[in-house]
Formats: C-alpha cells, sequence, structure tokens
C-alpha cells in the first residue's frame, strides 16, 4: 500500500484515535500540557497565511454567520444562567468559541471551499480576541478588581494567542512571500498537529473529570448534553446559511466546527474549571459528525469509482 493510500484511509480514524488515547493515557499526557499554546499558534498562522489579504472580503454569509457567533453566545448564557452559572458557562463557550484551526482541511476533504472557510476563520477569531474577554469577565470570575482592569488583563492574554499569528502571517505576505507560501503549504499537516492538540486536551479533561466528586455528575452530564445540542444546530445553522449563498459545506464546517483546544484552555484559565467539560464534549461531538461526514464521502466515491 502507498503512502498516500494508507494517509487517506487513515484521516478519517486519527480524530477518534486522539480521542480514546488521550482518554486511556490522560495521567502521562498532563506533563505535555505545555506545548498546547504553541500547537495552537502554529496551526493558526498555517491557516491565516492559506488567505491572501484581498480574500478577506466580508460579504452577507460571514455577517450572517459573525451574528450567529454573536448572539448566540450571549442568548446561551443568558438563558442557561438561571438554570447554573457552570451550565452557562460551559455551553457559551462552545458558540463564543472561533472555528477550528482544521475546518478548512476537513471542508477541503468534503468537497467545500477551503478558501471561504478559511475566510471566515480568521473574522470568527478576530470576534472572539474582541469577545472573549468582556464576556468572561460579564459570566463572573469573581474578581475583586474593576470590568476595565479585568477585561485589559484578560485581553493581554487570549488576544496574543490569536492576533500575533494573524498579525505574523500578514507580516510574511508583504516582507517574505517565499516564507509566507512555504508556511501555506504546510496546511496538509495541521490536521495533524490538531490531532496531537486533541489528544492533549482530551488527556487534560478526562484527568479534570475523574478528580471530581460523584455530586458533580449530573451537572457533567448536563453539560455534555448541552454541548451536543450547541454542536448540533451550529451545523445545522451553518449549512442553512450556506444553502443560500451555495455554499453549505464551508458554512456548516465554520459555524459548527470549533477551535476546542482554544476553548478547553481558556475555560481552564478563565472561568469554572468545570466549563472546560462543555468544549471537551463538543470534541467528541463535532469529530463524529466530522468522521462520519469524511467517511460517507468516502463510501459515496468508492461507489462511484466503481460505477
Amino acid at each position: 500500500m502507498q503512502i498516500s493510500q494508507f494517509n487517506r484511509r487513515l484521516k478519517p480514524w486519527m480524530l477518534p484515535i486522539a480521542m480514546v488515547c488521550g482518554v486511556f493515557f490522560h495521567d502521562a499526557l498532563n506533563h505535555a500540557q505545555w506545548a498546547v499554546p504553541y500547537l495552537i499558534f502554529t496551526m493558526l498562522l498555517i491557516t491565516f497565511c492559506r488567505v491572501r489579504p484581498s480574500d478577506l472580503r466580508i460579504d452577507g454569509m460571514i455577517w450572517r454567520l459573525l451574528l450567529v457567533q454573536l448572539v448566540g453566545t450571549v442568548t446561551v448564557f443568558v438563558v442557561l444562567r438561571p438554570v447554573d452559572l457552570s451550565l452557562a458557562q460551559s455551553v457559551m463557550i462552545c458558540v463564543l468559541c472561533p472555528t477550528a484551526t482544521a475546518a478548512p482541511v476537513v471542508t477541503g476533504m468534503l468537497g467545500g471551499s477551503i478558501g471561504k472557510v478559511a475566510s471566515y476563520s480568521i473574522v470568527s477569531n478576530i470576534m472572539a480576541a474582541l469577545l472573549a474577554p468582556a464576556m468572561f469577565v460579564w459570566c463572573g470570575s469573581g474578581s475583586e478588581i474593576s470590568f476595565f482592569e479585568e477585561f485589559m488583563l484578560i485581553s493581554m492574554k487570549v488576544a496574543p494567542m490569536i492576533v500575533f499569528p494573524l498579525g505574523l502571517a500578514m507580516m510574511l505576505y508583504f516582507t517574505a512571500p517565499k516564507i509566507h507560501a512555504f508556511v501555506a503549504d504546510a496546511q496538509k499537516i495541521t490536521f495533524y498537529l490538531w490531532s496531537v492538540s486533541l489528544l492533549l486536551v482530551v488527556g487534560k479533561s478526562v484527568s479534570f473529570v475523574l478528580a471530581e466528586p460523584k455530586g458533580a455528575i449530573p451537572l457533567m452530564v448536563a453539560i455534555a448534553f448541552g454541548a451536543g445540542v450547541v454542536c448540533l444546530l451550529q451545523f445545522y445553522i451553518g449549512r442553512r446559511i450556506g444553502l443560500r449563498y451555495n455554499h453549505p459545506i464551508s458554512c456548516a464546517q465554520g459555524l459548527g466546527q470549533k477551535n476546542t483546544v482554544l476553548a478547553v484552555w481558556m475555560a481552564v484559565n478563565y472561568l469554572n474549571p468545570i466549563s472546560s467539560i462543555g468544549p471537551a464534549a463538543y470534541i467528541a461531538w463535532q469529530n463524529s459528525i466530522n468522521s462520519l461526514q469524511i467517511y460517507l464521502k468516502m463510501k459515496r466515491e468508492g461507489r462511484t469509482n466503481e460505477g
């Protein structure tokens, strides 16, 4: 079997394998958590290098997706806050979280427009960088400092994670086009970087869940269920919006496929740590959907080739 054929057959199973390994080897993986921010930075840089400045046009489709991300974030928190603060934080961050860095890769595998989802990925990341600090303070971090001081403190930690890769990508585009092109061509490794990141964050989440008392199980189940509901809704709403613009796959992946690695990192650092269960569960939901979509597409292609 050729390497290309092996990679093609392995890809649909990479995400489930990463999740299963994260569950079984969570203790050992705790020692590698320091690598997560660097993996996030690298994946964002590669993704941003795939888009030229001229491609960053915010058309009606992107405005609609942004509106869903913005309104959905606030609405979910307001609706669930009276039920439970941790539940509200956990499900909220599953909507606030920007598009996954690997979304263009999965979109390309499904036959969608890589350029469209990459453009939306940049815009959604910028929105998350601006909105996240305000949401984290509003959600109730329990700090005694002022709203503005806490907002600036969180902004200085969250924004660079998203803004610096974008700034570096734009700088390379204008000052070092050969290096920019080299980085952009590395898009194919983003999928594997994402798998490693997934392995690490699942391991961290599993360690946290196992350390929780048995009395927290009902809350954790509710959080996982809530994450599943918003996951399905975002894929569905994204597809419905995409049908209007002839980009159902790109919109569904752009809105539904989230950078859960970033979400878990933000939840652990700036919200009630138990809220990280939401994006951790979202990992399982979205990657189950992605794996099923990839499998069905490959099955259809196999039938077509046989025909």
